[in-house]
């Protein structure tokens, strides 16, 4: 029986200091962080959030799920130094390498996560904010909410499910590589043209994703260089006598809530079915980088993609048999691995946005990126008769990832919602209740100056005795509301906590 999918995203934010002079993007995305940080809470009282930082003893970057340890292969170290912090809502957020970045709390279903998604947004924007009132006049910090800097520079947006040690990693990599590559086709944030050497603006006007162009293998550790269209990191974050974390790093940042939900929840599925030893066919690309860049590259949906040992099938035939399956396994064993009623709500749009894209994916700029931004950069460049490579078009196209509510062409569009933002709005200090992420935001916001560190796994405490008590939490699925939330009312102390779980 799959496991219950613990899901997390994380997502790196590109980031600009408009100042005279040069722009420092890794002291900037420090300002911007510490800005947050050092914020008042919504009462307008002086009380800034807790300054608890991260906890690096169990990070094993290294680690590769085939069983090697490639040291040349590691991703590079995260800078100590730098800010790191944990949030009440059971987030991290931190400058990573020159980058601001928030990974959400561990979230139960895809429908949490699109909730904990858009909590990240409006604390960039408040960050933001925030920032520009510390800084001189006429100096702002900008952040965008996507992958590419146009420069051939990329940077992450990864997503991570809870998986059963035992699936045998080999048959992760054989089931999920054309889920990967296929579903393209709706988490695409768009771009207009390409950053791969040797592709022009005649060759690429337009493509589905941001990430693409940056894929050279089909799996590996890295994630920085080389990059890998299956990742091979083994972090679990958990018991890894019992757990793996898959870390998927082919994706895009999207905007778009519907996007983000599809992308989490059709993979969740597919991961289940994995597990379950349900996929019956198995897709063999013959060139699974050269086919990433064919699906972002092909607008018509239609390019037939070489299968390994003869034949041809398109990504829409492949989501399609992907679909079908994913809907007799909700027949056959239900939904629960990510909760029954989100489970049969990702069928649904699955299949909508699957017929829409078959007909006329137009009809989608309601609810997908790419789609949205290809209309409205489309059409303006239609209408003033200007070609693909036209400097104002690929400005068009940051200005939709432009996190400032007034910049944000994004904003504009009209894009279906499916979290209200005033559910958000709590989010962005409440932990969700169904996960681990529970413990670690309420002891955050009851016992702030009383926890040294914390991270995924664990939580540190300082309560005045010699040594200092380490909490672990290896077990993503306990330390809800539902378990320890009547525990942490009664405890009027940390060390009154610790006794009792002691006990």
């Amino acid at each position: 029986m799959a496991l219950r999918k613990i899901l997390g995203m994380e997502t790196e934010f590109g980031i600009l200091h408009r100042r005279a002079g040069e722009s420092n993007p890794i002291a900037a995305s420090s300002v911007l962080i510490n800005a947050y940080i050092n914020s008042l809470d919504k009462s307008g009282t002086a009380s800034p959030l807790p300054r608890v930082g991260w906890d690096f003893v169990d990070e094993t970057p290294a680690n590769d799920a085939r069983g090697l340890s490639l040291l040349a292969a590691m991703a590079p170290e995260v800078e100590t130094h730098l800010v790191n912090a944990v949030l009440t809502n059971g987030a991290r957020y931190y400058v990573d390498h020159a980058h601001p970045e928030l990974s959400t709390p561990e979230c139960a279903d895809p429908l949490s996560i699109v909730l904990y998604d858009r909590a990240a947004e409006l604390i960039l924007v408040e960050s933001m904010r925030q920032a520009t009132l510390n800084l001189p006049e006429g100096e702002e910090i900008v952040v965008y909410k996507n992958n590419s800097d146009r420069k051939g520079n990329s940077y992450g947006t990864h997503e991570n499910y809870l998986m059963d040690r035992t699936t045998p990693f080999s048959r992760v990599v054989s089931q999920v590589m054309p889920h990967f590559i296929s579903r393209q086709l709706y988490i695409g944030a768009g771009k207009v043209g390409s950053e791969a050497i040797g592709m022009s603006s005649e060759q690429v006007p337009f493509q589905l994703t941001q990430r693409a162009d940056f894929f050279e293998e089909e799996v590996g550790l890295e994630t920085t260089l080389k990059r890998p269209i299956v990742n091979t990191r083994d972090e679990p974050h958990a018991d890894a006598k019992k757990y793996r974390r898959l870390h998927v790093i082919v994706g895009d940042a999207n905007l778009s809530q519907v996007a983000t939900f599809l992308k989490v929840g059709t993979t969740a599925i597919v991961l289940c079915m994995v597990e379950d030893e349900y996929l019956s066919r198995t897709f063999v690309l013959a060139n699974p980088v050269q086919a990433i860049r064919q699906v972002s590259y092909d607008l018509s949906l239609r390019r037939p993609l070489e299968l390994d040992g003869g034949g041809t099938i398109t990504a829409l035939e492949m989501q399609w048999e992907y679909y079908d399956r994913a809907r007799k396994y909700a027949e056959d064993r239900g939904l629960e691995c990510i909760d029954q009623t989100v489970g049969e709500e990702v069928l649904r749009r699955w299949e909508h946005v699957l017929t829409a894209l078959e007909s006329d994916p137009m009809q989608l700029a309601d609810q997908l990126d790419w789609v949205a931004k290809y209309r409205v950069i489309n059409g303006y460049r239609e209408r003033h008769d200007l070609r693909w490579n036209d400097a104002r078009l690929a400005a068009m196209d940051l200005q939709y990832h432009d996190m400032r509510p007034t910049k944000s062409l994004f904003s504009r569009l009209g894009v279906e919602t499916l979290v209200d933002d005033e559910d958000a709005r709590v989010a962005m200090s409440e932990p969700p209740p169904d996960t681990r992420a529970y413990f670690r935001g309420k002891c955050l916001q009851k016992w702030a100056d009383d926890i040294v560190a914390a991270n995924w796994d664990s939580m540190v405490f300082d309560v005045g005795d010699d040594p200092l008590r380490r909490v672990p939490m290896m077990e993503p699925t306990r330390g809800t509301a539902a378990h320890v939330g009547s525990l942490l009312e009664q405890c009027e102390t940390s060390a009154e906590l610790l006794r009792r779980l002691g006990s």
